[in-house]
């Protein structure tokens, strides 16, 4: 089986999934980034699809995207403009071509978190 990457977003602050957010995956190579792949959560704060899928799946540097700004203010979270958060990069390496990479956003208003998921 080839690796393949997923994600989600949770809403720590509410303890709900966060529903809505758009993400969007970057192929990095040096200074050079390469959109592969966008999507937007679903009810369940996941993706409907692994958003790197193992047909195509490589090994590299990738960067996540959560684009958490419209998400924050709908939910009355974002307080005053300019938000504090609006644009989540996360940057990540995958080594392993068998494996299956989840790369996790725990979110609230003033700080998020991420970690290597099963």
């Amino acid at each position: 089986m080839a690796g393949y990457l997923t994600t989600h977003v949770l809403d720590t602050a509410r303890g709900v999934p966060a529903e809505g957010i758009k993400i969007a995956l970057y192929r990095v190579s040096g200074n050079s980034h390469r959109k592969i792949a966008e999507t937007v959560t679903n009810a369940d704060g996941r993706t409907d699809s692994p958003i790197l899928p193992d047909e195509a799946f490589k090994t590299g540097t990738y960067e996540l995207v959560f684009f958490v700004g419209d998400y924050l203010t709908a939910t009355d979270q974002a307080g005053d403009a300019p938000l504090f958060l609006d644009q989540i990069p996360i940057r990540f390496g995958m080594s392993d071509a068998q494996a299956h990479y989840h790369v996790p956003l725990l979110l609230s208003a003033y700080g998020y978190s991420t970690y290597r998921g099963s």
